[in-house]
């Protein structure tokens, strides 16, 4: 933990814990904001969803994005962690595999705010590796 040396370091410590404090308290109408949920079961946590999940919340909070994003458990991707589930107000949810910290970022900036569909969507048909409908 960074030590506070300053009035500007205390001031900043504490936006910091408000923005993490109102991404639990919108949970409560959350259909009517963005939910983002992370796939944080252990082949998720094997393959990088803990710096995912960070990079999405701060994403989020940069852009002032009103957003809950919250961890889940296997989703059943296993092959594509990390995998991230984003549902926007209205919108059916999409899921997206194979996401990087890079991604994460992009899916905020491409999908969230500009609606652009990025690489790695998990169609909703999928049934198993060997078949697809």
């Amino acid at each position: 933990m960074d030590k506070i040396k300053s009035l500007a370091d205390l001031k900043k410590k504490r936006d910091e814990l408000k923005a993490s404090i109102s991404l639990r308290e919108d949970g409560d109408n959350a259909e009517q904001i963005v939910q983002i949920k992370v796939a944080m079961s252990t082949c998720g946590i094997a393959s990088g969803a803990k710096p995912v999940m960070d990079a999405l919340i701060e994403s989020c909070s940069s852009l002032n994005i009103r957003a809950v994003v919250t961890q889940t458990g296997c989703m059943g991707y296993c092959y594509a962690e990390p995998t991230v589930e984003i549902t926007k107000p209205g919108h059916e949810p999409i899921v997206f595999g194979y996401v990087t910290v890079e991604k994460a970022k992009n899916l905020v900036e491409k999908y969230i705010v500009n609606n652009e569909i990025l690489e790695g969507v998990i169609p909703q048909s999928y049934q198993s590796i060997d078949n697809e409908i």
